[in-house]
């Protein structure tokens, strides 16, 4: 049997990543929180499915910027980039994290197969993005009871789960989705060596 793994990966040690493993019938093998990019090496150095397991990893913002608001806010869409007039100083226009890409290319090398997703544009295209701020409380409930209800993850409790943890379970089935159907997979870039993969459309089963 295969495994499809999701690791929901922050920028940094001081926010939680969440990972989640699925089997082939959608049943929850294990959801996790993870915090040092050790303990996330460690999880899948010790994880003994690994060789029979397809990984997504999501691509984490880079949280790194001079000061202001401003920066935070202009940050994800990096139209000042091409600016001239306004110098990319400590990298503070660089969209995407570049946290643990050494260790997800290493695993490529041993035969692992590790694809990357921006998690906001595969919940879009899986319909699972709400009309709520990103990452509120509402936003968690919608993402957590459309799981549940809609794409079959019964077993989802009825309290509220970690953010990290429901974006996880999101990469895993992007994950599935490119080994059981790889037609309906595109490829949108690639960083750091691997490819940035998504939905090309919304799954026959989820309509």
């Amino acid at each position: 049997m295969n495994y499809y793994i999701g690791l929901a990966l922050s920028a940094g040690s001081s926010l939680d990543s969440g990972v989640a493993v699925i089997d082939e019938n959608n049943k929850l093998i294990l959801v996790d929180k993870l915090y040092k990019m050790n303990d996330i090496i460690f999880f899948f150095e010790n994880y003994s499915n690994l060789n029979y397991s397809k990984l997504c990893v999501s691509l984490p913002w880079d949280r790194t910027m001079l000061e202001g608001k401003w920066r935070i806010l202009s940050k994800p869409y990096q139209m000042v980039a091409t600016n001239p007039h306004i110098p990319n100083r400590e990298n503070w226009t660089q969209r995407y994290a570049t946290r643990g890409s050494e260790f997800f290319k290493e695993l490529t090398e041993r035969g692992i197969e590790v694809n990357r997703f921006e998690l906001y544009l595969t919940r879009q295209s899986m319909h699972l993005n709400s009309c709520s701020k990103e990452r509120s409380p509402a936003d968690c409930k919608f993402l957590q009871q459309t799981l549940k209800l809609e794409w079959g993850f019964d077993e989802l409790p009825s309290n509220m789960m970690p953010m990290s943890q429901l974006e996880a379970i999101v990469g895993a089935l992007l994950a599935k989705e490119a080994a059981h159907n790889p037609e309906n997979i595109k490829k949108n870039a690639k960083f750091r060596g691997l490819d940035v993969i998504d939905f090309a459309k919304l799954p026959v089963h989820a309509l």
